[in-house]
């Protein structure tokens, strides 16, 4: 698994839509739920014309956390949920995650550095069950 500094990725053995039905499986297991998606190839198709390769994102919340979250720091909410996106580069299914450790901790609040850790945890488990 690959890291930057907003995200854990991985490269997947498996097509698109395993790779999504894997992500969702895998997300639901971690406690999240999924409550947005976006289809960023049809919503660039119907806005732009533009062809691209499949590109989702999955807006994943994990309620415990977020309330915890939220609780400590109201403001963070302009980061949540968390975005898991699963996409086709170069003819290769990659799916990534962010790292909500590095995204909390531009908040500068200690109390979400738990959170973020734990989350982050459940986050990268969910990004290697997508390898295939």
């Amino acid at each position: 698994m690959k890291a930057s500094p907003v995200a854990f990725q991985a490269t997947s053995t498996l097509a698109f839509d395993e790779a999504v039905a894997r992500a969702r499986e895998a997300l639901a297991k971690e406690g999240f739920g999924v409550l947005t998606e976006i289809d960023i190839q049809a919503t660039l198709k119907k806005k732009l014309d533009v062809d691209r390769d499949p590109y989702l994102i999955l807006g994943a919340c994990h309620p415990p956390s977020a309330h915890r979250a939220l609780t400590a720091v109201p403001e963070v909410g302009v980061l949540l949920p968390c975005n898991v996106t699963v996409s086709v580069e170069s003819g290769t299914t990659v799916v990534r995650a962010m790292d909500p450790a590095a995204v909390m901790g531009l908040v500068g609040a200690p109390e979400l550095a738990a959170v973020g850790e734990e989350i982050g945890a459940k986050l990268r488990r969910v990004v290697d069950a997508c390898r295939g």
